[in-house]
């Protein structure tokens, strides 16, 4: 080895920032020197494949041992085999165990000058015999005052006492650049992740509706109230049931900004608009070339929500045979990304919601039961805003305020009339939908009404009986005139039901149920949603 061809080797290596690149430049740089004939390099990690390791029987703890991370040499047959592979036989090394175990687990290194004298240090004599191999220097990678690799080589030319100090000294300059690479791909990392989480942020800023506070002081919510204040300083999975529009995003929120995970992300993943080939890759990561369209790497919304609360809307869309893989990552806490063996680690606090009842989905065998007790640690469900109408007034108040800011409108007023058929409509889109109709009338109103007008809204979509008095015809009350809910509901769910088998489950469409029953299309899927009918999958 000469001392000026090292010194380059070790500036040229101090210019990268890639890892990879790094590591590769060493042991390059190292088999360019006269006579070395095999250079490797291996690095400290946590164990990983243990279970098919072929030194397994020697390691002494799984936990860590010496990863092969770069391979470089110059085989006698050449075109026959290939010295940077990194998947032999001894791609992972036991610390203590042989020779550069021994260099890993005690920091000093090793100079065998003579392999014919020193033939139990070596793993495969006869190849040592083959190759004309006389001599093995191994240095350990030492920064700051921590082994945390060790670079090996083989020489065909006896390595003399010199040379194997130069070599000690380059082992140095290399353990820098490996630790300048390393940091500069954690801040690479961390630049990306930020980007994610920004990108996350601006499309949830731009798609989000916001609700504002959880508004209402009826007795239902309020019961609601106290089961987040007791549940939300607990580390608690939180399972939030209720229709659809009832807001359980913002009881996500709630839970969120009480709990001691408040300065940490508030992460949202909508499990129904996500693709059934994605759903590892959002949940999870992915690195780049894990599959078609993966042109880099990315963070998943685990590692993206890690010591904060990742948000699960709509549970239950997530298809059965992947609900395995979310239940590990809740059970303990780990995950791989696409296309990458390395197992992760996230502490993350689950919020889930839906409008779906899992327990019959248990029963027809599409949701785990084990992954729902694992959900469902505490359960709040949020009443539909038909039960609690003393809120209404409220929320019809804080929707225009927050609207008239937007529009810059003034303070537009809902007069007692429209407030009483506002609060005897049945809403089954519940707070969502009484958000859209403060939305239209205002801006049908362009600001310059001092009365807010809904008629045209309502009378698109509200029964009868959910109309305001005065606009019905004076009637007897006997037992025969009027229908309780539960009675409503089940007549219109028997009606929908019919009309749906008549069609054969078509909603949309000539022949589909909207048309047999004179209704659009959207209002009668709102309305399926509402009372919780969706065909069972076979």
């Amino acid at each position: 080895m000469e001392l000026e061809s090292l010194q380059t080797v070790s500036l040229a290596i101090a210019e990268e920032r890639s890892v990879e690149v790094v590591l590769k430049k060493i042991v390059e740089g190292l088999v360019e020197q006269p006579g070395v004939a095999l250079a490797r390099l291996w690095l400290k990690d946590a164990g990983d494949i243990c279970t098919k390791c072929p030194m397994r029987l020697e390691c002494p703890d799984q936990r860590e041992c010496l990863h092969l991370m770069a391979s470089a040499g110059k085989p006698t047959k050449a075109g026959v085999e290939d010295w940077s592979r990194l998947d032999g036989d001894f791609r992972r090394i036991p610390l203590g165990i042989r020779k550069i175990g021994q260099i890993g687990v005690t920091g000093e290194p090793l100079l065998l000058a003579d392999l014919r004298k020193e033939s139990s240090w070596i793993a495969r004599p006869h190849w040592a015999e083959r190759e004309g191999l006389q001599s093995f220097a191994g240095q350990p990678l030492i920064f700051r005052g921590e082994v945390f690799g060790v670079l090996a080589i083989f020489s065909r030319h006896t390595v003399a006492v010199h040379e194997f100090a130069w070599l000690r000294m380059f082992a140095d300059h290399a353990a820098v650049a490996i630790a300048n690479s390393r940091a500069f791909a954690e801040i690479e990392q961390l630049r990306e992740q930020l980007r994610q989480e920004n990108a996350y942020l601006r499309e949830e800023v731009k798609h989000e509706r916001s609700f504002g506070d959880i508004v209402g002081h009826s007795a239902v919510l309020q019961k609601v109230k106290d089961q987040i204040s007791l549940v939300a300083s607990s580390e608690a999975n939180v399972l939030v049931l209720g229709e659809s529009g009832t807001g359980k995003e913002l009881i996500a929120r709630a839970i969120h900004e009480r709990s001691q995970r408040a300065a940490g992300p508030l992460v949202k993943v909508n499990c129904a608009s996500i693709p059934r080939d994605l759903f590892e890759s959002e949940f999870f990561g992915h690195v780049r070339g894990a599959f078609t369209g993966a042109i880099r790497d990315r963070v998943g919304r685990f590692q993206l929500a890690d010591g904060g609360t990742l948000f699960l809307d709509e549970v239950g869309e997530i298809p059965v045979d992947l609900q395995s893989k979310l239940l590990r990552v809740l059970q303990e806490g780990a995950f791989e990304r696409v296309g990458e063996e390395k197992t992760r680690h996230s502490n993350v606090r689950i919020v889930a919601a839906t409008n779906r009842d899992l327990r019959r989905e248990i029963e027809a065998g599409m949701f785990r039961q084990d992954l729902f007790f694992r959900l469902s640690v505490f359960p709040i469900e949020l009443p539909p805003l038909r039960d609690r109408r003393e809120d209404i007034p409220l929320l019809v108040r804080h929707f225009i305020q927050e609207a008239g800011k937007q529009a810059r409108c003034g303070k537009l007023q809902v007069s007692d009339e429209k407030m009483a058929a506002l609060t005897s409509y049945h809403w089954p889109g519940n707070v969502r939908e009484l958000q859209n109709v403060i939305e239209r009338a205002m801006i049908l109103s362009r600001c310059g009404a001092q009365q807010l007008n809904f008629d045209l809204m309502l009378q698109e979509t509200v029964p009868a009986s959910a109309m305001p008095p005065t606009t019905r015809p004076p009637v007897t009350a006997t037992t025969d005139t009027f229908m309780t809910q539960a009675e409503w509901e089940a007549k219109e769910r028997a009606n929908l039901l019919a009309a749906l088998e008549a069609a054969n489950w078509k909603i949309y469409g000539a022949g589909g149920a909207a048309q047999l029953l004179g209704m659009k299309a959207t209002t009668l899927a709102s309305r399926l949603q509402s009372l919780g009918i969706r065909k069972m999958r076979g």
